[in-house]
């Protein structure tokens, strides 16, 4: 029977690892690589440690899964309004879907047709919590998306996504390593059942394997990945920004540099690496200046502290 602290350790990595990833992505958000590195060199240090819809909608999916641990995807698009803030920064379409669970449509034709990274960004929460199941975190990763993204690319990166956190949880409980082609492989399988294209750049991620140093790391993502906002351009930087990087803050760092769509891509690499690092292997520097108010830093490790309990069974 896995400890209760070692859920928290991993849940609680996941979760914050999303919000610091998201919160440093966003000084950047909208930079090319080249731009980051002209100003800055190598980015890394946290600025306001606001968050953005990025972390916004993960919070509204543990606080879901607290209520109906066995995921209600009708209650998480309650949730995604109850936490609505527009000044989060949220893409265009999101508004639309808003509007229309507001409304009362039902949350399985409230989504639109988008192939963006959106239903990726958020998942962190299924990823850990139903990383034991894969048929099951299959199953909900995909209803989860649909509520906002049913194009097959925004499905697959999310199902892709999850399926990383998943692994990276269960790697790091277990205290195992990572195997750099073993892990991309099932990825590839999974994301081929939903979108073979999606896949297809999914494995591009094979030629960065033994890339050497920070900066070659941070370059190889962003030639290879156009970093922007569908799940195609994000999902695949971030996966190969934890894969390349040794450690919760190079994986950071790599995703965040490699420019685009910075926040996202940096929550989504920060809540593998925290999946798989845990809550311990995140800087301090990063986590003392996040956002602290009524949905703020504590109340995210509250959250996650939660979903650990329940998975204990306590």
């Amino acid at each position: 029977m896995i400890p209760f602290d070692k859920y928290r350790e991993h849940f609680q990595g996941s979760a914050l690892g999303t919000f610091v990833g998201d919160a440093l992505g966003r000084e950047i958000e909208g930079w090319p690589r080249e731009a980051v590195e002209a100003r800055y060199g190598l980015f890394e240090r946290m600025g306001r440690g606001l968050y953005t819809d990025d972390t916004e909608m993960m919070i509204g999916i543990m606080e879901s899964l607290i209520e109906s641990p066995r995921f209600d995807p009708a209650l998480t698009a309650q949730k995604f309004l109850e936490n609505f803030h527009p000044e989060r920064g949220y893409g265009a379409r999101i508004y639309g879907v808003m509007e229309r669970i507001r409304e009362g449509v039902r949350w399985d034709r409230v989504g639109t047709d988008s192939w963006g990274n959106g239903a990726a960004m958020r998942i962190a929460p299924i990823g850990f919590f139903f990383h034991d199941d894969r048929e099951a975190l299959r199953e909900v990763a995909l209803r989860s998306a649909w509520i906002t993204h049913q194009h097959p690319d925004g499905m697959a990166g999310a199902l892709s996504q999850a399926l990383a956190v998943a692994m990276a949880t269960e790697a790091g409980i277990k205290g195992e390593g990572i195997e750099f082609d073993g892990f991309l492989d099932e990825l590839i399988e999974a994301s081929g059942e939903v979108s073979p294209p999606f896949a297809k750049v999914l494995e591009r991620v094979r030629s960065l394997k033994g890339t050497e140093g920070l900066g070659e790391k941070i370059r190889a993502v962003a030639s290879t990945f156009p970093c922007d906002v569908s799940a195609p351009g994000a999902v695949p930087a971030a996966i190969a920004a934890f894969l390349l990087g040794e450690g919760f803050r190079e994986c950071v760092l790599v995703a965040v540099n490699s420019g685009g769509d910075t926040d996202t891509i940096g929550a989504m690499a920060g809540a593998i690496a925290g999946a798989y690092y845990g809550l311990s292997a995140i800087p301090e520097e990063w986590i003392a200046p996040l956002e602290n108010g009524p949905k703020g830093r504590d109340y995210v490790l509250g959250l996650a502290r939660r979903l650990a309990e329940l998975k204990a069974g306590r």
